[in-house]
């Protein structure tokens, strides 16, 4: 890649870390399949993210610019979470990468037997 130098303070090594945590692009992808949705939502649909992580992940997605959260002044609270513009233009990216990682797999795991 042209201009792609992975020092210290380079943007797109920044991107990848926060990206590339286990959680990031599985909240991305549920946001999109499913449009604007709540905490317990989120939650029920990704089963095996702790609560604790699921509100660091929202929380780092929408500092990032990536999710916004609607707070309703409701009794009970009413919190929503939905991508954003820039979040949304991710998405087709994310795609590719899983798409690739399913075509991939078997081969990625006869690899992992071998090794």
């Amino acid at each position: 890649m042209k201009n792609f130098h992975p020092t210290g303070n380079c943007p797109v090594r920044d991107v990848i870390s926060r990206l590339g945590d286990k959680w990031s692009m599985l909240v991305l992808i549920t946001l999109n399949a499913n449009g604007t949705m709540r905490f317990s939502d989120i939650h029920k649909t990704i089963e095996d993210i702790s609560q604790r992580m699921l509100t660091v992940t929202l929380r780092t997605l929408e500092s990032d610019g990536l999710i916004e959260r609607k707070i309703y002044a409701e009794v009970p609270p009413r919190v929503e979470y939905y991508l954003t513009d820039t979040g949304g233009t991710l998405i087709p990216h994310i795609e590719g990468l899983v798409g690739w990682a399913l075509e991939n797999m078997d081969t990625i795991l006869e690899h992992r037997k071998s090794n």
